[in-house]
């Protein structure tokens, strides 16, 4: 009997691989059961079951708050050897941002010219390996315009040769409560053969959240006093982070690369702590990342906010059950 439920609860569950999975803020968003800025974000039907990234100390934080199924490594020599990694022989929702560097308008825009733009094809053949009902993809606004728009064109089509339908959106995170100015692509693959072609969800908060209104409590706290609650303290030069917060708006995207410049608190004169940052980003105090502050300021940029993914995997839960598919292969 105890074997029958446990197939049962796995059933109503849909199966999510993860590629480049950072510390786990796309998928903590898939999982849900968490609090982030004084909302609830109740638990979806997503059974994280495999993730993967290439950076040790990310593949640490993510094992730490969400569980042993990270496996740390290049993508693209896992896929050469799946069964010494356990790589999974199928999967409902393929999940990944590949890097985003290569076409940042913060960056060189080498595109696909740097290996890093290539990656990509990493989770084209993860996606035509598994099969999966739908998969979820992830990048800088700047993919859509790279190369006069040819680049994200190419992508979208090498996709959808797969067998999938492809609908994407630039989601702007001040319209899914995060009190952040912050924009990302996030293009979602439907399975031609059982499923038509997914809709986006239109935006689920109207008044933006400001910077003060996340973090006002922790103005005071003292250093270490909360967790990962420690700031750098480079001092200010010229670049970027290097402005005060605006109190009464958004904060500006929290950037992975930073060397330490993260912008400064409104209203005491030091930076922004990890925690701060953290919160900014929608994670939940909970939620622990590991070694240094600069290797957490970077894992914090790096993520897709929990909330931004939350409410997109709400909706497509809600798609995939409105065509019943749980349960199926």
């Amino acid at each position: 009997m105890a074997n029958k439920n446990k197939n049962n609860e796995h059933q109503s569950k849909y199966s999510v691989t993860s590629l480049f999975a950072g510390c786990g803020g796309f998928d903590l968003g898939m999982r849900g059961a968490f609090k982030a800025i004084g909302v609830t974000y109740p638990q979806l039907p997503y059974e994280l079951v495999w993730a993967n990234d290439f950076n040790t100390k990310a593949c640490k934080t993510y094992r730490k708050n969400l569980g042993d199924h990270i496996h740390h490594g290049d993508i693209r020599e896992i896929l050469k050897a799946p069964d010494k990694h356990h790589f999974p022989n199928s999967t409902d929702i393929v999940t990944g941002g590949f890097p985003c560097q290569s076409f940042s308008n913060s960056g060189k825009r080498l595109g696909f010219a740097d290996p890093r733009g290539q990656l990509y094809l990493s989770m084209k053949e993860a996606v035509k390996r598994l099969k999966p009902k739908a998969f979820i993809a992830e990048n800088v606004r700047g993919l859509l315009s790279h190369d006069e728009g040819k680049t994200f064109e190419r992508i979208c089509a090498e996709f959808a040769r797969l067998g999938y339908h492809i609908t994407w959106k630039l989601y702007k995170a001040v319209e899914y409560g995060i009190p952040q100015t912050r924009e990302r692509v996030l293009v979602v693959g439907t399975r031609k053969d059982i499923l038509p072609a997914f809709s986006h969800p239109g935006p689920a908060f109207y008044k933006a959240i400001t910077a003060q209104q996340a973090i006002d409590d922790l103005t005071h706290v003292a250093w270490g006093d909360v967790d990962n609650h420690e700031w750098a303290k480079c001092k200010k030069n010229k670049g970027q982070g290097n402005t005060k917060l605006n109190p009464s708006a958004p904060a500006p995207t929290m950037r992975a690369e930073h060397h330490g410049n993260i912008e400064f608190h409104y209203a005491v004169d030091r930076r922004l702590s990890a925690r701060e940052a953290a919160r900014i980003q929608t994670f939940p105090d909970d939620f622990i990342f590991e070694d240094c502050t600069g290797d957490a300021y970077r894992q914090i940029g790096n993520a897709v906010p929990p909330v931004l993914a939350w409410h997109l995997a709400k909706e497509i839960a809600r798609f995939l059950d409105a065509h019943e598919m749980r349960g199926t292969q």
